[in-house]
């Protein structure tokens, strides 16, 4: 792996140029990336100009395997010549949180709410952070038992967020469904417990608003700094109830016209959306609700960050919303899961790193004979618009890590070079474009993706459970190399051992129990 520096793109394109070797940051015993690292960079100009594919690449036009207005499937392969994949950055994980919740309470999820990015972006990785603003570009991969056939894995990781003391302001304007479905234990009473204890961590110079929705929405606290008035938010999160049924547009709508009315230059202002997103009265069509959180985050830069929780969940309509609403979305199923995310995950990456992400891969046509991208079937970007600043990508805070998986057919015998992996952003505050790289060789390839290290295996064990719970049999999944469930399991809890990681315990658990339920 080759990482590339930092830089803002420029009018020509610059000759790849080796640098000195470092070795990627990894986690337990030692590295997690297992391959070479340098500074080198290339590029062509930020005037929404046609992607830069890396030298000595053939053309590349859309990725055929993208899901456009036609609904088609990632499953698909990218065929010859097309070697270039793109799509927007997503650092959602409600899904993953969404079928452990189904599994647990012994029902296979329904394929539809089944994305493996959020299944991979779940797991802690042990990418090297920049020293500054911007992301690290680590790209590795391993073969799999399928002749000719690898895994690549490209991971991209922002800078570990800022001491609370030192982040800018924040204004959060809270929107909790008090419909009659949140008085199932494990919703409402949840939101009120983390939100009264979130409300006691942030700083005195952060703002809150509530705003709560039944079958109308309520302004129940303006937007009010904390210094001083802690009580009174107290008071609003207590007074919170179940009634009545659910006009999510209605709460989204009032949300949103709160936050703008509160808005504070030079802080955060975000709407957190805590709901089962089962829309059913007043507003209930997605693209209408979704076009008012569009205006807002137009026109006042505001981000939303959705909540979801309930063993019934309109997975699809949140993750719609916080996509359109430059944000992103958690499912929590108890308390544990509600602390992290409202005591330490929002108060700790309340900034913003990055506005308008997006990937793009270029793999090497003398390598490769067809890959394909495991998951981001919602988030594929046309490949000539990579470098088009007007084209929406994805918003990334602070302290994020984002992975994207390849499926990827190596030409039988072919050596040299696999992949060059490209990351382009838009700064925050200056909107200035920049870019940064890094690349794969076919020696880097590790023998087998269950002997590689931790960050790696656990992305592949992921992947292959996601891709198997979206199957028609949910035990095999279409990836090459895949093993059944069983099998994957026993490889989950090798590498538990191994690594001495609960998370990855919790995964092995949750595959045994898809493969009971089949």
């Amino acid at each position: 792996m080759k990482r590339h520096g930092t830089r803002q793109p420029t009018g020509a394109l610059l000759a790849l140029t080796a640098a000195s070797c470092l070795l990627v940051g990894g986690c337990g015993a030692g590295d997690d990336s297992g391959s070479r690292a340098s500074d080198a960079s290339y590029g062509r100009g930020g005037d929404g100009s046609a992607p830069l594919p890396a030298p000595d690449r053939g053309p590349g036009g859309r990725y055929d395997g993208e899901r456009g207005e036609g609904g088609q499937d990632s499953r698909q392969v990218a065929p010859d010549p097309d070697h270039l994949s793109t799509f927007a950055l997503d650092v959602d994980t409600a899904s993953y949180g969404y079928a452990r919740r189904a599994l647990a309470e012994g029902r296979l999820p329904d394929p539809s709410t089944v994305r493996p990015e959020e299944f991979v972006n779940s797991f802690r990785q042990d990418y090297e952070r920049p020293g500054g603003d911007g992301f690290t570009v680590t790209v590795d991969g391993a073969r799999t038992d399928e002749e000719d056939w690898s895994l690549v894995r490209v991971g991209l990781a922002t800078r570990t967020a800022e001491p609370d003391g030192e982040r800018p302001p924040a204004a959060l304007t809270f929107v909790v469904d008090i419909s009659g479905s949140m008085a199932e234990p494990g919703r409402l009473d949840l939101a009120r417990e983390s939100l009264a204890t979130m409300t006691d961590r942030l700083r005195d110079d952060d703002s809150v608003a509530v705003v709560t929705f039944s079958d109308e929405a309520e302004t129940v606290l303006p937007m009010t700094r904390l210094g001083g008035s802690r009580d009174e938010v107290h008071d609003a999160v207590d007074s919170l109830e179940p009634t009545d049924s659910t006009n999510l547009g209605a709460g989204v709508e009032t949300g949103y016209e709160t936050a703008v009315e509160g808005l504070r230059e030079g802080a955060t202002n975000r709407v957190v959306l805590v709901s089962d997103a089962l829309a059913n009265t007043g507003e209930t069509d997605a693209d209408a609700i979704l076009e008012r959180v569009a205006d807002s985050r137009r026109e006042h830069g505001i981000t939303l960050f959705g909540v979801g929780v309930g063993s019934d969940y309109g997975d699809e309509l949140m993750e719609r919303l916080a996509d359109e609403g430059d944000g992103h979305t958690v499912y929590v199923s108890g308390e544990e899961e509600a602390r992290e995310v409202f005591c330490e995950q929002l108060p700790r990456n309340i900034g913003l790193t990055a506005r308008d992400a997006k990937a793009q891969v270029a793999f090497d046509p003398e390598t490769v004979a067809e890959f394909r991208l495991v998951g981001y079937d919602n988030r594929r970007v046309p490949d000539e618009d990579f470098r088009d600043d007007r084209v929406d990508g994805g918003e990334v805070g602070p302290g994020h890590t984002v992975t994207a998986l390849y499926a990827v057919r190596t030409r039988t015998r072919s050596d040299g070079h696999l992949a060059t992996a490209t990351v382009r952003w838009l700064d925050p505050d200056s909107r200035t474009p920049h870019e940064e790289t890094g690349d794969l060789e076919t020696d880097d390839l590790v023998d087998s993706v269950w002997s590689a290290r931790r960050g790696l295996a656990v992305t592949a064990a992921a992947a292959y459970f996601a891709d198997a719970l979206r199957s028609s049999d949910h035990r095999h999944s279409a990836l090459p190399g895949a093993p059944g469930l069983g099998e994957l399991s026993d490889h989950a809890d090798d590498l538990a051992d191994r690594t001495e990681d609960e998370d990855i315990r919790e995964l092995a658990g949750a595959i045994r129990a898809a493969d009971r339920l089949e």
